[in-house]
């Protein structure tokens, strides 16, 4: 068995798998509500909550998976990117559990987690394929040629993340935080094409998602106080939409330019409707393993080369890649 722990940023987990990708228990336990009368996450206040939690998450997916700490073979923890005092509490409890047991540890790389959700049973992906991982703090089109092998950045976001974006542009609509699922919501009860929001063209494969918030920004401006309300939702859906055709137009692109065969996609947003939409003839993320999740970090555990007892002790966090 693999346990896996993720405290990356505002959602505590813990989930166990087999080596072969089955899901045993994957618990997360989210912060989300505790940072809302913030409109976003408070670093120091998710670390202190991660403390709070991990001991409790773990202990829970472990009952759920009808598992024990004996039946461990390998604990895996994501050592980043992310906020640094958050994935510092999960580092320190995976060192302390593997320590316990002399178990090896591996440290997996957040991003690198969200790919490897794919690869859970009960339909694992094959590579090669380009995979498009839209969160809220990453924008990345990756070229995923072997499961173990680091995928090619074949484009990333100049500017704001993806789900970014959705947070900001439901901050200005008045929607609260979290704000990807408030603006799927509100679209749906929207028309698309009430505004044309632009979709910006940047060299290469690259993402920028700064001038579309801005022109949020202006069109809510431009109404007055009674107007904003009746036009919320055209403005989600229009909103939306402009997000949506920037990822897709350039997923497509990136395929084509590497003649990848597949599409996958991966990450907070790809739990989005209306992306999951317009792209079909993708392998999409299943829907619980889209927000951060500790099984996925279990399974990219299977794929990176694990640090044994006790050489993991000297193990640090990192908040960025390199």
């Amino acid at each position: 068995m693999i346990l896996g722990i993720e405290t990356s940023c505002d959602e505590t987990a813990a989930a166990v798998i087999t080596q072969e990708g089955a899901i045993r228990s994957s618990v997360v336990s989210s912060q989300a509500d505790l940072h809302a009368r913030y409109g976003g996450v408070v670093p120091e206040v998710a670390s202190r909550r991660h403390l709070e939690l991990v001991v409790p998450v773990v202990r829970a997916a472990l009952a759920e998976g009808e598992a024990t700490l004996d039946d461990v073979e390998l604990v895996a923890v994501t050592a980043g990117p992310g906020l640094i005092g958050a994935l510092l509490v999960g580092v320190a409890a995976a060192k302390a559990l593997a320590w316990s047991r002399r178990l090896p540890l591996a440290a997996v790389d957040h991003l690198q987690g969200h790919v490897a959700s794919l690869y859970l049973e009960p339909d694992p992906l094959e590579p090669p394929f380009v995979c498009l991982l839209a969160s809220g703090g990453h924008t990345l089109l990756l070229d995923v040629r072997d499961r173990s092998a680091r995928p090619r950045v074949l484009g990333s976001t100049l500017d704001d993340a993806a789900g970014e974006a959705f947070d900001k542009g439901a901050r200005l609509l008045g929607l609260g935080y979290p704000g990807g699922a408030a603006v799927d919501r509100l679209a749906r009860e929207g028309d698309p094409d009430a505004y044309a929001f632009p979709v910006a063209r940047v060299p290469g494969l690259d993402f920028s998602f700064s001038g579309l918030k801005t022109s949020l920004l202006y069109a809510v401006r431009e109404l007055d106080a009674d107007e904003v309300e009746p036009r919320r939702a055209d403005l989600a859906a229009s909103y939306q939409r402009a997000i949506v055709r920037a990822l897709v137009e350039r997923t497509r692109e990136a395929a084509a330019s590497v003649r990848a065969e597949r599409i996958a996609v991966v990450g907070g947003v790809a739990a989005n409707s209306e992306l999951r939409a317009a792209l079909p003839d993708a392998a999409l993320a299943p829907l619980p393993l889209c927000t951060d999740n500790a099984a996925m970090i279990a399974s990219a555990a299977r794929f990176t080369g694990a640090i044994s007892y006790p050489r993991y002790l000297a193990l640090d966090a990192y908040a960025s890649s390199a």
